[in-house]
């Protein structure tokens, strides 16, 4: 691979890791996420990934469990190999969007508990609580049918794929 190329790819595993921080999740978590993206062969060992990061080995261990709990890799083995790979789990966004539907059903609840607490309380008090529970409800609802669409989108997308592999 040429000098450029590799500076490019490492600018991307940077990125992905300064989007995590800023997301509130550890920098070295988005560096193996932005690593394992662009990884040929898509699976990489948990030295291959310290090499390439140039990070501790406990450290890729740590974030690697991090990122297998979440759900966004998985661990796998190859027969006849003594150690484990680390890929990308196939439909890890799907799963990690599926999450976030869960956070926002969780975040509705507690801004009901909240205005339970607020009830006769002025209207200006409870507005933050209001407009927090509404918009949550929102997108409650209106997630689930967004995941449908794209899952719909994804088997055309992949029908489409298949049909031209096979033309060849």
């Amino acid at each position: 691979m040429n000098d450029m190329r590799q500076s490019e790819e490492r600018s991307f595993v940077e990125e992905f890791g300064l989007f995590f921080e800023q997301s509130g999740m550890p920098r070295m978590a988005g560096r193996i996420l932005g690593r394992l993206l662009l990884s040929n062969p898509p699976h990489q060992s948990l030295d291959e990934l310290r090499e390439a990061l140039l990070a501790s080995k406990g450290s890729i261990s740590t974030m690697t469990r991090l990122l297998i709990q979440i759900g966004l890799i998985e661990r796998i083995s190859l027969p006849g190999v003594r150690h484990d790979y680390f890929r990308i789990r196939p439909s890890a966004c799907q799963h990690a969007l599926k999450q976030s539907v869960e956070r926002v059903a969780i975040l509705r609840r507690l801004a009901e508990r909240g205005l339970e607490l607020l009830e006769g309380k002025a209207p200006l008090t409870r507005q933050g609580l209001e407009e927090m529970r509404d918009m949550y409800a929102f997108f409650e609802r209106e997630f689930p049918a967004l995941l449908e669409r794209w899952e719909q989108e994804r088997e055309k997308r992949r029908a489409q794929f298949v049909s031209k592999g096979e033309s060849k």
